[in-house]
């Protein structure tokens, strides 16, 4: 069954209750699932819900993969898809399709995101898509395996780097939190 409205909006709920501070930013995702639009897709603009993993090796290292499309170094993730049940699912799909590496040697940290992050995505001719925002929902997950194969249309490269590289501060700060 796809991701639904009602599943986004639990999971914003239960990541309200560890993150009360990130609410002002999450109402506006709210508000446009009272409105009833179909956040899933990401035919739907000018904003859509992504998933994103952050994968913690075993020295605690972060895996970054660089993107095509930016030319970034960014966390593994990407759309959901109608074949999603879950935000963490999609997560982790995205972890796997990108990267190579199994979902069986995967392990999440849990069920609600480390962070939800809202970024602009540039207009992308190609794909027709104009500019737009990305509510990205990055949950945690941890392996002891190596990269696998990269899925070469999406991603160029992959590298484990210190929790440091993240850009993002609160990021950085709920990582470091949760591997201590």
């Amino acid at each position: 069954m796809p991701i639904t409205a009602d599943h986004i909006r639990s999971t914003i709920a239960v990541y309200l209750n560890e993150h009360p501070e990130d609410k002002r930013e999450l109402d506006v995702l709210l508000g446009l699932l009272d409105d009833g639009d179909d956040l899933a897709s990401r035919k739907t603009l000018p904003v859509h819900v992504t998933a994103g993993a952050i994968l913690v090796g075993p020295d605690g290292r972060i895996l970054h993969i660089l993107h095509n499309a930016t030319q970034k170094w960014l966390l593994p993730g990407g759309h959901l898809e109608p074949s999603d049940n879950t935000l963490l699912q999609a997560a982790g799909r995205e972890l796997a399709e990108e990267t190579g590496i199994p979902p069986h040697v995967v392990t999440p940290h849990g069920e609600i995101p480390l962070h939800i992050d809202t970024h602009p995505i540039d207009a992308n001719p190609a794909k027709d898509e104009s500019a737009h925002q990305h509510f990205d929902f990055r949950f945690l997950f941890r392996t002891t395996a190596d990269i696998g194969e990269l899925q070469t249309e999406e991603v160029s490269d992959a590298a484990w780097q210190t929790v440091g590289a993240l850009h993002d501060e609160m990021l950085r700060q709920r990582v470091t939190q949760a591997l201590s």
